[in-house]
């Protein structure tokens, strides 16, 4: 579909409410655009808006390629693919490369980051709002246009673990739909517990709603609170935002393990209270800036796109169950397990708890 026919179709279908968030500094006519498109989705109570109804792209890799000590390309997609988030349940979720939340994007801080976002959804703008950067976001976390590539370079100077999500308005209906996901910004220092830790893997909490419905997104309750995990290094569990991945398939440790989590609460909406049954946490790093240190906590608040680093050890066997410990949420799904065994190997056993 070509620039004349999608203004044209802009034009027929009228536009809708705008909502402001991060990185809402967009060309008029991209957020005409995307009003339009969004519109048209609405007055079909969440239907697929005709140019991804039958679209669903493979998923491509990220790209991170460092080219210096202090410098990494990273290059992503946003592409329309279907991902099953409850059994029997597929969302035809707007993403990053083709995963709900994206993959997680690992840096280093006092690098600077050479982004690449290719567009391949053919209807509709998306854009890149990373946290963990300082940026101009009406110059850097600009629109790129349908079928097109925009490139934008900016320094990570804070560690942490940070949202990054699509800023393109209205930015509820874009990071509802997935464009959703995980920065780390590695501390130079590392964390002074560092030597100490056995197991670390990556939880993010995200919530779902009615299909490309903004009016639910904005007033409604979510259908489903999901946890997922993303691979830190190669060979890692990787999932999506689902309800059920994490329960079938539990996170590994073994009886005396000090275990890291890098947790995110990606929202978009609602307020997370990140708990481990079984344990308390000994150290904490909000938002995991080191400097950032709290000890002895039961709960973690993290407010939406709120990060944090959580430690704690495992001293029997057993399953420890993640959760929000509200626990509307975690009945709607927001559940993982951690099995813990002697020798840190999955031994086969149920798991079940909270």
């Amino acid at each position: 579909m070509n620039k004349q026919i999608k203004l044209l179709v802009a034009s027929l279908v009228g536009t809708t409410i705008i909502l402001a968030g991060c990185g809402n500094n967009q060309e008029a006519v991209s957020e005409k655009k995307v009003e339009a498109q969004t519109a048209g989705s609405e007055s079909s109570h969440g239907e697929v808006i005709a140019p991804h109804k039958d679209l669903n792209q493979a998923p491509v890799p990220l790209k991170v390629e460092r080219v210096s000590e202090n410098e990494v390309n990273v290059e992503m997609t946003a592409q329309i693919t279907d991902i099953e988030i409850d059994k029997g349940y597929t969302y035809k979720a707007w993403t990053f490369n083709g995963e709900a939340p994206g993959p997680v994007v690992i840096v280093n801080e006092g690098d600077t980051i050479n982004f690449t976002m290719k567009n391949m959804d053919p209807a509709i703008p998306h854009s890149m709002d990373f946290h963990a950067v300082h940026a101009a976001p009406s110059k850097d976390f600009i629109d790129v246009m349908p079928d097109e590539t925009g490139t934008f370079s900016y320094p990570a100077n804070k560690p942490g673990v940070f949202m990054y999500h699509c800023g393109t308005a209205p930015v509820l209906s874009h990071i509802a739909n997935g464009m959703h996901g995980t920065i780390i910004v590695k501390p130079k220092d590392g964390y002074p517990t560092d030597k100490e830790i056995d197991r670390e893997y990556l939880i993010i909490q995200n919530e779902w709603y009615k299909y490309n419905d903004l009016n639910d997104m904005t007033n409604g309750v979510p259908s489903q609170v999901v946890f997922s995990t993303k691979a830190l290094k190669d060979g890692d569990l990787n999932t999506n935002g689902d309800t059920f991945s994490l329960k079938e398939t539990p996170l590994l440790a073994k009886v005396g393990d000090r275990v890291r989590l890098y947790v995110n609460n990606v929202g978009p909406n609602e307020v997370s209270s990140f708990h481990v049954v079984g344990t308390i946490f000994d150290d904490v790093y909000i938002d995991g800036n080191p400097a950032n240190h709290m000890e002895g906590l039961q709960t973690v608040m993290l407010p939406a796109s709120g990060g944090a680093v959580v430690e704690f050890t495992v001293v029997k066997e057993g399953t420890y169950s993640i959760v929000t410990h509200q626990f509307n949420h975690a009945t709607k799904g927001a559940v993982a397990y951690l099995k813990v065994t002697a020798d840190g190997k999955d031994d086969g056993s149920a798991v079940g708890g909270h």
